[in-house]
């Protein structure tokens, strides 16, 4: 069978981090037949060429190809596409890794698309990616009216006759920026560009100790000369105009600008600094035009004022001003509604712990802060958004939610004005990961918060009113049913969302639960739950003797209540009596496949003729315990008595032969 892809590895000293990639690729969900890893090792001195060796000798669809150093990876990627027998061609790092599934789902959409490129949706862990691009499936797309250009990194999928038929290669060498110079031609090139995001498909990995190569400080002289040759491929397939302008922008916003902005900047030493500011100024007025600057944030806009202006100590002011600039988000409300969480809260940025003072003039919103820098510019709050996005804490994988926000000023008695945004987003456990039900774990909530010119993420949570604590409450969704619980975390107290008892913060949940707040009806027992079914569910309990160990199952109900669902179960009607009996509730769980039992905090005391009271799980494990321990000392004693008169007969028959004697 012909194969369908080929993934090159460019490899150099990876250690234990290839282990990752390798596993990935082995878990394919392709027939190893119709794939093939082709691993390029770059003159590495660590243990890694043995280790690929012996993987290419146990894996017929593994191959390795050893040369000398090149330097960088461009190199070894072309090497790889010249050895690809596949269709297509897939690029990873390997120090990265890839979806179970995602060479077959990248492979089949791309051919039902006739696309040139496929993206597979990116997650990052210590690593940006562009999360926007993958908000929903886009199959056919162009890199003149898309956010394509935003995503320029070679993790991707690649026709090979598209490749070889335009000659397409990596610039070789120790160098910068090669895959941009790459992508960008390839994506201006390409008849059709596919989007897939309702499958995680890359994991973007940031080492332990950040030796990874896009991590190391760079020559700016070096890496600016690099970022021309981009810009020359734009200007090789466009026309100057709008388009042009807008693909240029991406390195005057991304590679220019944003490093000159902020705590980035600060964190610099100062010479680096002003070396990196010289080479950028040259640039900008080498290349960039009105037109690429006018499309631009207001904020950047003023950051590339300062550029060409000449004024380091002006942008390094505005900079400890940015770096002082936080996202905030408020939680003001949690509601379950048709088995969808509602999230409500507010968003805004703080300077120095205190709203950001608007001041509204005929051209529109100023800042003083900044306008007293020398970068006095209209901010258009209109524009303004937030989003609330979900990211599971293990992967990384992020994905937005539905978002209706409404955007509020508040006059201030010196004629400033506070703005923030006020919103409720919808978490629906069944359909939040791009129409895929969120995944059995700990999904973290964080605001994508962009208003005036700053777009930054915070986390949600740690700001809220008491009244979001006595109504935070779990609730079983989907089919197979299975509990989604909102917690706080623990330190900042900020909200996260565990997915089917991916922790135990459940066993915690009940803790507060008093033999007072249990009812006792005949054979009927009823205690609240801080849970919130949608209607009648089915669970379970169970009510266990610590003392021997014998359980006894039976069938309950969680029904609505005002203030916590109500658990309600009839006693087993033989069993339990002359007993003392743990209660321990059985939730339904769609990984187990079975209940996940949690034990709560009160238990029964049962007499002999079956009549019970409430006790605590405590007294009950104490009663047990002690019971086993009288238990044991009696046996004790009986297996000891024999042994004492066993001993009395000895003596006595010593007294009696010497008697006789």
């Amino acid at each position: 069978m012909a194969v369908k892809v080929s993934v090159v590895i460019p490899v150099y000293n990876p250690g234990e981090y290839i282990e990752d990639c390798i596993a990935s690729l082995l878990r394919q969900s392709l027939p190893d037949d119709e794939y093939e890893a082709i691993f390029v090792n770059d003159g590495s001195t660590d243990a890694t060429p043995a280790r690929l060796d012996a993987l290419a000798a146990e894996h017929p669809h593994m191959h390795v190809i050893h040369q000398e150093p090149s330097g960088w990876s461009g190199k070894p990627r072309n090497v790889g596409i010249a050895a690809a027998q596949g269709e297509f061609v897939m690029f990873v790092d390997n120090d990265d890794w890839i979806g179970d599934e995602a060479l077959e789902r990248m492979y089949d959409y791309g051919v039902a698309n006739e696309a040139d490129v496929i993206l597979g949706k990116m997650a990052g862990k210590g690593r940006p990616v562009p999360l926007a691009l993958f908000r929903a499936n886009q199959p056919r797309m162009s890199v003149r009216n898309s956010g394509l250009i935003g995503s320029l990194t070679p993790h991707k999928m690649f026709r090979k006759e598209f490749l070889d038929r335009h000659n397409l290669r990596f610039k070789e060498g120790r160098r910068r920026l090669e895959d941009h110079v790459f992508v960008a031609e390839a994506y201006l090139l390409a008849s059709n560009v596919s989007v897939l995001s309702d499958y995680l498909c890359y994991y973007h990995i940031k080492r332990d100790d950040a030796s990874n190569a896009g991590f190391q400080r760079f020559d700016p002289v070096g890496y600016f000369t690099n970022l021309r040759e981009a810009l020359d491929v734009v200007d090789r397939h466009t026309e100057p105009g709008s388009v042009r302008d807008m693909l240029h922008r991406r390195w005057l916003r991304n590679e220019m600008v944003e490093r000159l902005r902020g705590q980035r900047l600060l964190s610099l030493p100062e010479d680096y600094r002003a070396e990196l500011f010289t080479e950028i100024r040259k640039v900008t007025e080498e290349r960039f035009g009105p037109g690429v600057m006018g499309g631009m944030s207001p904020i950047q806009r003023a950051v590339v004022q300062l550029i060409v202006a000449d004024k380091l100590p002006e942008l390094e002011k505005l900079a400890e001003s940015e770096a002082q600039m936080r996202p905030v988000g408020r939680l003001e409300g949690l509601a379950w509604e048709d088995e969808k969480l509602k999230v409500d809260f507010t968003a805004e940025y703080t300077f120095e712990d205190k709203p950001l003072p608007f001041r509204r003039e005929d051209d529109g919103d100023h800042l003083d802060l900044f306008t007293e820098l020398g970068a006095d510019v209209a901010f258009a709050l209109d524009r303004s958004s937030v989003d609330l996005v979900v990211r599971e804490r293990t992967t990384a994988a992020e994905f937005y939610q539905p978002c209706q926000l409404t955007r509020v000023r508040e006059e201030n008695e010196d004629g400033s004005f506070r703005f923030f945004l006020r919103a409720q987003a919808t978490v629906d456990p069944e359909t939040g990961a791009n129409g895929a039900p969120l995944s059995s774990s700990i999904w973290d909530v964080f605001l994508r918060v962009n208003i005036a010119a700053w777009a930054k993420t915070a986390r949600l949570g740690s700001l809220h009113p008491d009244s979001v604590t006595n109504s935070r409450r779990g609730s079983l969704t989907g089919s197979p049913r299975r509990l989604v619980l909102p917690y706080w975390t623990e330190g900042p107290g900020n909200l996260s969302l565990d997915v089917d008892h991916a922790t135990s913060k459940f066993d915690r949940e009940v803790q507060g639960i008093t033999p007072q707040d249990v009812t006792l009806d005949g054979r009927s027992i009823a205690l609240p739950l801080r849970l919130d079914p949608a209607g009648t569910e089915a669970v379970k309990v169970r009510f266990k003797s610590p003392a021997d160990g014998r359980s006894f199952e039976a069938d309950a109900s969680l029904e609505p209540g005002d203030e916590a669902a109500v658990l309600s179960a009839e006693l087993p009607a033989e069993g339990l009596a002359g007993r003392r009996v743990r209660i321990e509730l059985g939730l339904p769980s769609a990984k187990r496949g079975a209940p996940r039992w949690t034990v709560l905090p009160v238990g029964l005391e049962v007499a002999a003729d079956g009549t019970a009271k409430v006790v605590t799980t405590a007294s009950v494990d104490g009663a047990a315990t002690a019971s086993k321990a009288a238990t044991k000392a009696a046996r004790t004693a009986r297996q000891a008595a024999p042994r004492k008169r066993s001993l009395l007969r000895r003596v006595a028959g010593r007294i009696k032969r010497t008697l006789v004697k």
